[in-house]
Order: structure tokens, then C-alpha cells, then sequence
């Protein structure tokens, strides 16, 4: 079939297999976000006088049709055809003829593609934020109900001092308000319209940015058509960096709880179902979840770096270098979502062990409050640093497993509900019911 670019001479087959590599694959990620950008586009047009407006309700109406198809699961590019964009105007050229043509004034296939980018990437942060609050209410949960059941607290892996099961669950729920924070950013960075920047010097054709800005609810242009351009993979790379946070306080999390779960420790235990056996013992039960988990979260935190050294020493402009960085990226959503839905699905499930710190083993992570207690009493914190430490050397040491820490964040005061308020807060600085009911009106209005 031939590409809408092509003039008199064929490309060799070698090279075409070769460029196109896995794009068309990769493309069907994009298909509803390009359909967007078209029907934003010849609204744009027909408003400037560059297409009619019984041409541009034509036209809507057709991309409505493949938005749908798009949707119900049955759309995929047709056999030769090189990418999403060349498919959608090869479906509106046999449906409307010559209008169909007419779509791509004032515009490339490269700020095309970059802007079903920043929509694929906008709605693929929307919907991580959505399942990384169902994970921090979960998290906030369990930390409340477990807040009374004490846990070991280690430093080098060592005993340290006493924790609980709700200082460790809610200690993960604050990172993920971290994460969010570089989650906003990249979301604040993605939500730029770099539609109309054409092959990224722009258009002699009478445009409107804004206007197209407007119609699919970005918050503002990627004004600089240069710039806009030089926007592909950083845009990408900024969101890896994103999910690579995520990533990583999952990743961390399952190795808590893949120690946790061994009988050296005994801190916590899951169902059995949860859990997978052993072809030759059996009494096993293997945390498998977590250390997929765990691999898989560890993958995405290597995106950042992978897509930083594709994108390393290219000029500005459009290089076809970028169009790689869909291939891991654009799987990576799915993944950390599937992640989150595993990690809550276990810690549902999760039961702790009652009354852990009353075992003797546990003995020395009491030793500082031992220390506290005889400051309280007037003695100078290294003189009563050093009684205690000397009574533990020669056997005479005492302690109480009663704990009483009331500062913000510790043991007896979680500050659950601050941290959950820093979480709305970042939320609802997102404002993703503006951008659902642009979206809404660009269909339907």
C-alpha cells in the first residue's frame, strides 16, 4: 500500500520492515487520542475558514465513528498501512472522498503524534493517580487498625527500636504523596497542546493554537513550535521518572514483605490461596506476588535512564530515534497498575502477628526508651545513655515493652489524617473533571 508521503519511488521492503519496526502495535495505544486530536483540528479549521462547515460536520461525524470503534475494542490498522495516522485519514478518504483529504492542512504527522502523546500520556496519569488512591486509602486503612500492634524497628538490617504495623503501612502511604508530587509535575509538564508546531517550525496557514488548546482541555500551548518538538521524549522521560517513583515504594514495600513473611521473622502471613507451593517441599509457601512485584517495579525504575540515553546528543528537530520510546514506556502503565491492584489484593489479606515485642529477643529495642526514661528523671542523656549500655554488657538490664511516643508521626499519633489531606490536596490540583468534561463536549457537544 502506499504511504501518504510517498511520491514515485518505492521504498525498499528491507528498509520499510526496518522503520516501522513495532509502530503499528505500539500506534493502537494511540488510536482514540488521535481521533481526538482530528475532530480538535478540523473544529480548528473550519472555524479559521479552512474547511467548511458542512465538510467539518462530515468529518466529526466520521471521526465519531472511528472514536467508537476505537473503543469497542474492534479497531486495528489496516494491512500495510505504516501508522494510526495514516489509517484514520485512509478511513475518512473512503468514507467522505476528497473532504477526508483535507484533514492534515496545517499540520505533520509529527505534531500529530505528539499530540496523541501528551493525550495518551495526560489519560495514562489520570488513571495511575486514580489506582494510586485507592492503594493509599488502603494503606491508610490498615495503618489505623494495626496502629497498636508493634513491630520491630531495624537500622542496618540490625534491631533498633520499636515500630508498628501502622507506623510501617502508613509510612508507605506518605511515599506514595511523594510520588504524587512528581506525578503533578509531569502531569503540569504533559498537559501542554503542541498541536499546530506542524514538522516544528510552525504554519503560513491562519491557525488556532489556542482554540484547539481549549477543545481538548490542556491547561496551555507548548508555545515555541521549536520547542514543541524538542518536547518529544523529554515529555516521555519526565513521566517515566514518574511511574519509576511509583515503582520504587512498591518495590521497596514487597521486600518488607517478602522478610516479613519468611519464619525467621513471622511478622505477617496470607492466605494460602495468596500464596504459591513447592514441586518438592510442602510446606512451602512462596511470596510470588511480591517478588513479581518487586521485578517488575524494579523494570520501570530503569525506564528513566533507558529513554535519557536514546535521547542523548540529538539535535533539535524530529529524529526518528523517538519513535523507540513507545515500546517500554506505553506497557509500563499497565504493569504498574497491574502492580498496585497485586500489592492491595495482598495487603487485604494481610494478617500481623499480635503481640510480637513481648518475645525476649526483643529485648534491646527498648533500650533507648530505657535511656529516655532516665533523662525524664534528670540524669544528662549521655550518662544515662551510658548506664544502660553498661547494664546490658553485664547482664542487669531491665525494660518495660510499654511504649508511650506522642510527637507527630510517631507511633501514638499517625498524623493519618494530614497525610491524607496532603494526598487531596495534590489530587485535586489536577482538576481531571475539567479535562474529562472538555473531552466530553469534543465528542458529543
Amino acid at each position: 500500500m502506499s504511504k501518504l508521503w510517498q511520491k514515485n519511488n518505492q521504498v525498499a521492503s528491507s528498509v520499510e520492515q526496518f522503520t516501522i519496526g513495532n509502530d503499528q502495535e505500539m500506534d493502537l495505544y494511540l488510536a482514540a487520542y488521535d481521533v481526538l486530536g482530528s475532530i480538535a483540528h478540523t473544529t480548528m479549521l473550519s472555524e479559521v475558514g479552512l474547511l467548511t462547515k458542512d465538510e467539518q460536520v462530515q468529518l466529526k461525524k466520521a471521526l465519531v465513528e472511528i472514536y467508537e470503534l476505537v473503543q469497542s475494542g474492534n479497531f486495528k490498522l489496516g494491512e500495510g498501512v505504516e501508522d494510526i495516522h495514516s489509517q484514520v485519514e485512509m478511513l475518512l478518504t473512503e468514507k467522505l472522498g476528497d473532504i477526508g483529504k483535507k484533514i492534515h492542512s496545517a499540520r505533520s504527522r509529527n505534531d500529530q503524534v505528539l499530540v496523541d502523546l501528551k493525550l495518551f500520556l495526560r489519560a495514562e496519569l489520570m488513571s495511575i493517580a486514580k489506582s494510586v488512591q485507592s492503594l493509599f486509602t488502603l494503606l491508610q486503612t490498615k495503618s489505623e487498625q494495626h496502629k497498636n500492634d508493634l513491630l520491630p524497628g531495624y537500622t542496618h538490617l540490625q534491631l533498633a527500636m520499636p515500630s508498628s504495623f501502622g507506623l510501617w503501612l502508613g509510612a508507605y502511604a506518605e511515599s506514595l504523596v511523594d510520588d504524587m508530587t512528581v506525578l503533578q509535575a509531569a502531569y503540569h509538564v504533559v498537559n501542554k497542546n503542541p498541536l499546530g508546531s506542524a514538522a516544528g517550525y510552525g504554519s503560513s496557514f491562519p491557525i488556532n493554537r489556542t482554540r484547539t488548546t481549549e477543545l481538548l482541555g490542556f491547561e496551555t500551548l507548548n508555545y515555541n513550535v521549536v520547542y514543541a518538538q524538542m518536547g518529544r521524549g523529554k515529555a516521555e522521560r519526565i513521566t517515566a521518572m514518574a511511574l519509576a517513583n511509583f515503582a520504587d515504594t512498591l518495590s521497596r514495600f514487597s521486600m518488607d514483605a517478602c522478610l516479613f513473611m519468611n519464619q525467621n521473622f513471622g511478622f505477617i502471613k496470607f492466605p494460602e490461596e495468596l500464596t504459591t507451593g513447592s514441586s518438592i517441599m510442602p510446606h512451602k509457601k512462596n511470596p510470588d506476588v511480591f517478588e513479581l512485584i518487586r521485578s517488575y517495579c524494579n523494570r520501570i525504575k530503569a525506564l528513566p535512564n533507558e529513554i535519557m540515553m536514546m535521547t542523548t546528543n540529538l539535535p533539535s528537530g524530529y529524529h526518528r530515534d523517538l519513535q523507540l520510546l513507545k515500546e517500554h514506556l506505553f506497557p509500563a502503565f499497565q504493569q504498574l497498575k497491574n502492580c498496585m491492584e497485586m500489592a492491595s489484593l495482598m495487603i487485604q489479606n494481610m494478617e500481623v502477628k499480635q503481640d510480637l515485642l513481648e518475645d525476649p529477643k526483643y529485648q534491646y529495642l527498648f533500650s533507648v526508651e530505657e535511656v529516655n526514661k532516665l533523662v525524664n528523671a534528670g540524669i544528662p542523656f549521655r550518662d544515662a545513655y551510658k548506664k544502660v549500655g553498661l547494664s546490658i554488657e553485664d547482664g542487669t538490664y531491665t525494660y518495660s515493652t510499654k511504649v508511650e511516643h506522642s510527637h507527630e508521626g510517631s507511633i501514638g499519633n499517625l498524623c493519618t489524617a494530614e497525610i491524607a489531606n496532603a494526598m487531596q490536596k495534590l489530587l485535586n490540583s489536577l482538576e481531571f473533571d475539567k479535562v474529562e468534561q472538555k473531552i466530553d463536549q469534543l465528542l458529543n457537544g
